[in-house]
């Protein structure tokens, strides 16, 4: 460490590199800590079709390369090491990434949240290639043929129910006979004639080669398995913000998820910002992550002026 940061950014999705950029024409000459798994969940897709400026799609990992390579441009300086560390409760606040210890008058949160998955032996494999988290992300990929969803909460439902637009058929896979999943959104599923539900069913792996052709099943009643023939598999089962390191520090809803002020990115410790997935469970998408890392970098370059940092 040989001086004190004006800003540093904790993590580097779309919410992360978009502050970058804000902090960086700023002239914050940010510093990113991006991480070992430098990128976020885009990085695990492969078509992005929904994000802004690109007629006819892009692939995840490009589109982070080249958000990556807009923040270069501005200067923005990178370490590709974990965050293994931090201190809040004083000023300058203090970062350690593995044994090297960094210090900002700001900090930018943008740690993302990981969809959770089953552990299935294909489900890795073929994400992107017919497994999903994500139905608002990829569905349109599935018009016009079978798609399952594996989960019992509101997520789950309101997945199916958005599938419906698209796929020919969507079977609900729960492996209990009852839902965690609100009354009214369990009675919009079972109003829908697309949708199929398959009870106390548990999902044993997903089938495919280049891409999903079904599913195997298991009763947990009466042990029976079976094969289900579909294209597309959505693991709705929810998603666990990347927040174990900030806990004690900032203050988190109920799930992990960082609270932040209302219309703002500011969390429960003046000076610190947290942008993106790791503070938004409602939305979770690149182009929300992207407005709220714009955010984060306006509010924290107030926030410095404010405080007297040139």
């Amino acid at each position: 460490m040989s001086k004190v940061e004006n800003v540093i950014i904790i993590g580097s999705g779309p919410a992360g590199l978009t502050a970058a950029i804000y902090a960086a024409r700023a002239n914050l000459s940010p510093l990113m800590i991006e991480g070992y798994e430098a990128g976020g969940q885009l990085t695990t897709t492969t078509e992005v079709e929904n994000y802004p400026g690109f007629a006819h799609g892009i692939q995840g990992p490009e589109l982070m390369a080249v958000t990556r390579q807009q923040a270069e441009r501005f200067q923005t300086r990178f370490v590709t090491k974990n965050v293994t560390k931090v201190d809040f409760k004083s000023r300058p606040f203090k970062i350690w990434v593995e044994n090297d210890l960094y210090e900002a008058h700001a900090v930018i949160v943008t740690t993302g949240a990981s969809a959770k998955y089953l552990g299935l032996e294909n489900e890795r494999r073929l994400l992107g290639r017919g497994v999903s988290a994500c139905a608002t992300c990829d569905g349109a990929f599935f018009r016009n043929v079978p798609v399952a969803v594996v989960g019992g909460g509101d997520t789950a439902m309101e997945e199916a129910n958005f599938l419906t637009r698209f796929a020919s058929k969507v079977y609900l896979i729960h492996r209990r006979d009852e839902f965690r999943a609100s009354k009214i959104m369990v009675e919009r599923v079972q109003k829908n004639p697309k949708i199929e539900m398959i009870l106390n069913t548990e999902v044993l792996d997903v089938i495919g080669e280049k891409g999903v052709s079904s599913i195997k099943l298991k009763n947990v009643v009466t042990g029976k398995t079976s094969d289900l023939a579909v294209e597309g598999f959505f693991v709705a089962i929810g998603h666990k913000p990347n927040t174990d390191l900030f806990k004690g520090v900032l203050e988190m809803n109920e799930v992990g998820y960082l609270v932040t002020r209302p219309r703002s990115t500011y969390t429960s410790t003046e000076g610190v910002f947290a942008a993106g997935d790791v503070q938004d469970p409602i939305y979770r998408q690149a182009v929300t992550a992207a407005g709220t890392g714009c955010m984060a970098a306006i509010d924290a370059e107030r926030w410095l002026e404010h405080q007297g940092h040139k």
